[in-house]
């Protein structure tokens, strides 16, 4: 799925079952609580700290999904086209990063 139609699907459950967007500043608690699931998941299961039995369970998929969902919420209500601004984004760190990370050492 391209991400236009990403956010077009995530705007209409909002209409449909969500009522209406939670303002900007909840949506954006509600990403930071949502990226911090996802790194208890990884700094638990391939970190070095130790994984808790009621955490083994947690499926790291659905919680990068609901990080996704946030952001396209944000998208959505700030009227960002997060297809044009991720192929932008792409092609400057093509254009940039290219020859950077091939000549790093540390990455050999």
């Amino acid at each position: 799925m391209e991400i236009k139609n990403a956010q077009q699907e995530v705007d209409n459950w909002i209409k449909n079952h969500g009522v209406r967007y939670f303002n900007e500043l909840t949506n954006m608690a509600q990403l930071t609580e949502e990226v911090g699931e996802v790194a208890r998941i990884i700094a638990r299961r391939y970190g070095e700290q130790s994984e808790k039995e009621s955490d083994k369970n947690k499926d790291l998929g659905e919680e990068l999904a609901d990080v996704v969902f946030v952001v396209l919420c944000l998208a959505n209500q700030t009227g960002i086209d997060l297809q044009a601004a991720f192929d932008k984004k792409m092609n400057l760190k093509t254009n940039r990063d290219h020859d950077r990370h091939h000549n790093n050492e540390k990455l050999k």
